[in-house]
């Protein structure tokens, strides 16, 4: 395995052994502070790619802190921060603060780096099976959060998101997702439009996220099955959810922003018929119910040489709208900031701790993630699911479905990868 020292050699000179801030005793964020410290938890392409937003997002923000478990991923990191610090016209060692010391590899890397007094604000973006147990971590040590979405892969993490999200609410601490589209201006016009009425009542709705299937990595030769999955997370359904949950959830989230509720039940099928890597399915086709008279059909797919579509159609009472086109009314509509949601998500972040305001998307990604697991259910099942399955009823065959290998698993090292090229049969599993 590679050193410390001999990764600091590789990174193309890259000084990361720089001093720390001042003096790192832990501190909590009063209204007007100027520097926050940043680290990041998963450096793979949305942890790095969350890392540049921050940075990109507002002044006085140094990273401080990384964990990941492949070493090549935060000499990745550097690199890429490097490159943009030449783009940006800024000094590395303006923005770029991590020791030698503040680099942790391996599964449990996560625990140091919320301990550390120089971290203020935690990036969680590893695959979304650890993110229960990383943002309970992060939140329990008194971190401000921006994590990736989704931020589950079963129905006890989505429920267990929500209850740290009450915790960080208590303890007046910032939790933001990566569901940029509720940072994003004509997604922010339409869904103010629609919440006071611009469309009348919501009666229908229709979401797409149909697309080519994303990449894969060959298993080498001396690879650990913890390793093997964690680089191939988006190919299995207990790393990412499966495409429903990890990437459909953007559109299903805005269903639920703009109807102003979860659904109350879902039915639908789908099935595993052109992929030859992992366990997930290639298509889905759920009609989520959401009361009232409420239907949305939604629509996902990962397969080459299709039609492809990422969108969100609403019909109402008196007018329909594209989710993302702003709808044109009299109304007076607030003046959302206009610019890169990427980015506007991490200022609004800095922007909260810095004003003493907490904002929290924690119960609102986890009930997005919670409905997406909800259409996986049924799919996988061929039964109809209710909300109160997964969020109340106790006693349904559901309620406490835990998907393995789990988050706790990778910490112990006893990660098993499952049976690959083969998928639930609606019916029999």
């Amino acid at each position: 395995m590679q050193s410390r020292r001999q990764f600091l050699k590789g990174s193309g000179g890259l000084a990361l052994g720089l001093a720390a801030l001042g003096s790192a005793s832990s501190r909590i964020f009063a209204a007007g502070s100027d520097v926050i410290r940043v680290g990041a938890v998963g450096c793979g392409g949305r942890g790095r790619g969350a890392i540049i937003d921050c940075l990109s997002s507002s002044d006085g923000i140094v990273i401080t802190a990384l964990a990941d478990p492949f070493r090549d991923r935060m000499q990745e990191a550097v690199r890429q921060v490097r490159q943009w610090c030449q783009q940006a016209g800024k000094p590395v060692d303006q923005v770029w603060k991590v020791s030698e010391e503040r680099m942790f590899t391996g599964y449990q890397g996560y625990r140091h780096l919320v301990s550390l007094p120089e971290v203020d604000v935690v990036i969680l973006a590893t695959p979304p099976v650890f993110r229960p147990l990383h943002l309970a971590a992060a939140i329990k040590a008194g971190k401000h959060v921006f994590m990736e979405k989704p931020v589950a892969v079963d129905p006890p993490g989505a429920r267990a998101i929500i209850e740290t999200g009450s915790l960080a609410a208590q303890k007046g601490l910032s939790i933001v997702a990566g569901t940029q589209r509720r940072y994003q201006k004509a997604y922010r016009w339409n869904a103010y439009a629609v919440r006071n009425g611009a469309l009348g009542k919501i009666v229908s709705a229709r979401i797409w996220w149909c697309g080519g299937a994303l990449w894969f990595h060959s298993r080498g030769p001396d690879e650990s099955d913890a390793d093997y999955m964690a680089r191939n997370w988006v190919s299995f359904t207990e790393m990412s959810g499966d495409h429903i949950v990890e990437q459909h959830v953007h559109n299903i989230d805005v269903a639920n922003w703009f109807i102003g509720r979860p659904p109350r039940s879902a039915l639908g099928f789908g099935a595993r018929a052109r992929r030859k890597t992992g366990n997930q399915y290639d298509f889905f086709s759920v009609d989520f119910d959401y009361g009232e008279d409420v239907t949305v059909h939604s629509m996902c797919r990962q397969i080459n040489g299709c039609y492809s579509r990422v969108s969100e159609h609403f019909v109402g009472a008196e007018r329909s709208l594209w989710a993302d086109s702003p709808i044109q009314t009299s109304m007076s509509i607030p003046d959302f900031e206009d610019g890169n949601p990427y980015v506007i998500e991490h200022k609004e972040l800095i922007n909260s701790i810095r004003s003493g305001k907490p904002i929290n998307d924690a119960k609102a990604v986890a009930e997005a993630t919670m409905a997406a697991i909800m259409g996986r259910i049924s799919a996988y099942t061929g039964q109809m699911v209710r909300w109160q399955d997964l969020v109340e009823n106790t006693t349904s065959p559901w309620f406490n479905l835990k998907l393995s290998p789990s988050a706790e698993d990778f910490e112990a090292g006893t990660v098993k990868v499952p049976q690959e090229d083969r998928a639930p049969i609606p019916g029999s599993d």
